[in-house]
């Protein structure tokens, strides 16, 4: 394992695990033998164990993307379930070419997890920078072309074993590109609170240059989301930005993992902090990355310089940030959570938003 690091380290920086990456593609498996990452992670108290739900290819020319599943009992070491993916893309759905990039939240007995989809398969989508815009010749000539692209949707899909599953429908508007959608953990004044980041939103008539963080409020899932800009690129190594795994409640405010991605193409991680009673309110932002990819399984791979997490858990006090390296393994990353939220509150906004 190769690791440089190429900027100055921050007064707080998320630690990587030395052995690195957790789970990795399985030679000759038709359905992980080329990509396992960007895991979703559930910590489950009572059994003491870490649920890990990753994105997972084959070397298919189509790239159909499905879930596959590991556990662990100490947050490191984990160990696949099955042989067989347990989520696939279902053949003529609107999730027909892709399920990914998972979210997890747990709501009683359910998990609800969200996850990128698309109606046909992106193919070798690394080769191509405009796989988000490709027309497809699937559809209708007389279909909207809006919808005749292969955009990403986010669905919601509900399970209480991950065996059965409910495909509960669509959290986002058919003609917007929309993927990194997160549900809040729990309902604050009796609403649903979600988070998107709309490609298209970004530019002229927009309050931001670049595609951004939004946040809606709603009653219902899968209603309309009436979105409103949470975050938006403010500093040199982040331009566009999207939110990770799903927000955690802290006694500070929800501390919520976001991506920025530079002029450089690297991704590095930020957070954010929002008001416990409003989290449309950011109260902290770190000023500068609290990750960054540095280790080969990061800085090589499909996409080069990715760390990109889709899920945390808290264990024994310890913060455990779960990402794709690469776009190819599952990795995690640590830090003490006092630490961690000390950090923050070393940052508010006002104080940032003076020194710009």
């Amino acid at each position: 394992m190769s690791i440089k690091q190429t900027i100055p380290p921050t007064s707080f920086q998320l630690t990587r695990y030395n052995k690195n990456p957790i789970l990795s593609p399985l030679p000759g498996s038709a359905w992980e033998g080329e990509v396992t990452t960007n895991p979703a992670a559930w910590y489950d108290e009572e059994s003491g164990k870490v649920i890990l739900i990753y994105r997972a290819a084959g070397h298919d020319e189509e790239h159909r993307v499905h879930l596959g599943m590991a556990v662990s009992s100490d947050g490191y070491n984990f160990e696949r379930v099955g042989k067989e993916p347990i989520l696939s893309p279902l053949v003529g759905s609107i999730d027909n070419g892709c399920v990914e990039d998972p979210r997890i939240v747990k709501i009683g007995d359910w998990y609800y997890i969200t996850s990128a989809t698309r109606p046909f398969p992106p193919g070798k989508y690394w080769l191509n920078e405009n796989h988000h815009a490709n027309t497809c010749g699937h559809f209708p000539e007389e279909f909207p072309v809006a919808l005749r692209k292969n955009l990403t949707s986010t669905q919601l899909f509900l399970t209480r074993d991950f065996k059965e599953w409910i495909r509960a429908g669509r959290l986002t508007n058919a003609k917007l590109d929309d993927r990194d959608v997160l549900i809040f953990p729990e309902q604050i004044g009796n609403q649903w609170i979600t988070i998107h980041r709309p490609m298209q939103w970004h530019g002229e008539g927009f309050p931001n240059e670049f595609p951004a963080i939004w946040i809606a409020k709603c009653d219902d899932l899968l209603e309309w989301k009436d979105m409103q800009l949470l975050a938006k690129g403010e500093y040199s190594w982040e331009q566009k930005i999207g939110a990770n795994n799903p927000p955690l409640k802290t006694e500070h405010g929800w501390l919520q993992i976001y991506h920025g991605v530079g002029a450089d193409k690297q991704y590095r991680l930020g957070a954010l902090l929002l008001d416990l009673d409003d989290p449309t309110i950011v109260t902290h932002r770190t000023p500068e990355p609290i990750y960054e990819p540095v280790a080969s399984y990061e800085t090589d791979g499909i996409y080069k310089g990715v760390c990109f997490p889709c899920g945390h858990a808290v264990i024994d006090g310890t913060y455990f940030l779960y990402y794709g390296g690469g776009d190819v393994h599952c990795a995690v990353a640590t830090a003490p959570l006092q630490e961690f939220i000390e950090h923050m509150l070393e940052n508010p906004v006002e104080q940032l938003a003076a020194t710009k």
